[in-house]
């Protein structure tokens, strides 16, 4: 039985404040969720937004839940690295690039290894290539590459060689088993008082391979700025290294535009009590320079 899509957004007090929403504008959510931060903006009297989603069951859940604005919100499937504005200009473009509750919560996703579920982590469904397949199908080389680069695990040439003499793997808790036989939990380190299980990083290695998820933040955010209109904000919350780090050097080397948050903004402690979750989370700001 599917759990209902339910996702706590992130920063949404941050991000309203950062992108200044002006009645009557125009904005773009590219990676829309449960809606959180989009029914935000719409409570702004005359807003309209465009919502993006590469899960299906975020589109349906959020068109449901924002059924009352009628046409002031439309929805688009799909990648946002690929979707085209043709002519529109946006006031304001905000992008939450984490993976959403709600698809960590579901175990039919296999998202995670809490749960026994197939390998999956296909943010969009239609999409060919599960985790099973990079994990059955790469070479030890490939996949201690997408351990390494993806999932900042140091220890990526090891568990690669591991799987390769295990393999094949259907479930998550499969993969997660057979990485813990070789990396004990005492010798990942701690984050914050508590163990980091020793198949995270190759879990959120996986994850990011199979959504090609750095290389979409890139394509969106090379040519996202130029759909703001002047003094339009864009803004993007990322949860880790990676993704932050991708975040502010294009936001910093994109001439049109201003940066507003010198240092990124994380969550506060109340947002952290209620939502352990954000404590990754960092977001940043930018707004479109006055044409020239």
């Amino acid at each position: 039985m599917q759990t209902a899509y339910q996702h706590v957004s992130v920063l949404a007090r941050e991000l309203m404040e950062g992108l200044a929403v002006c009645e009557h504008g125009i904005y773009l959510d590219a990676t829309v969720g449960g809606g959180g931060h989009s029914e935000l903006i719409l409570a702004t009297p005359g807003t309209r937004v465009i919502a993006i989603d590469r899960d299906e069951s975020a589109i349906a859940a959020t068109q449901s839940r924002l059924q009352s604005y009628g046409d002031r919100i439309s929805f688009w499937q799909g990648n946002f690295a690929d979707y085209d504005p043709s002519d529109r200009t946006f006031n304001g473009i905000i992008a939450d690039f984490g993976v959403s509750s709600a698809q960590l919560d579901r175990p039919e996703r296999g998202f995670s290894f809490r749960h026994e579920a197939p390998l999956d982590m296909r943010m969009d469904q239609r999409h060919p290539r599960t985790a099973a397949d990079l994990i059955n199908r790469s070479s030890e080389r490939e996949l201690a590459d997408i351990f390494y680069l993806y999932g900042e695990e140091r220890s990526s040439r090891r568990i690669a060689k591991h799987i390769v003499n295990c393999r094949p793997f259907t479930t998550t808790t499969q993969l997660a088993d057979a990485i813990a036989q070789i990396m004990p939990r005492h010798k990942t380190g701690r984050t914050r008082g508590t163990f980091i299980h020793p198949a995270t990083r190759v879990f959120q290695g996986l994850r990011i391979a199979v959504n090609e998820e750095l290389s979409s933040i890139e394509k969106f955010l090379a040519k996202a700025p130029l759909w703001l209109i002047p003094g339009g904000r864009i803004g993007v919350i990322s949860f880790h290294s990676l993704e932050d780090r991708i975040a502010k050097h294009t936001l910093r080397g994109t001439e049109c535009l201003k940066i507003l948050t010198p240092k990124p903004i994380c969550a506060q402690p109340d947002e952290l009590r209620e939502n352990p979750r954000s404590r990754s989370a960092k977001l940043r700001v930018a707004e479109r320079k006055a044409l020239a």
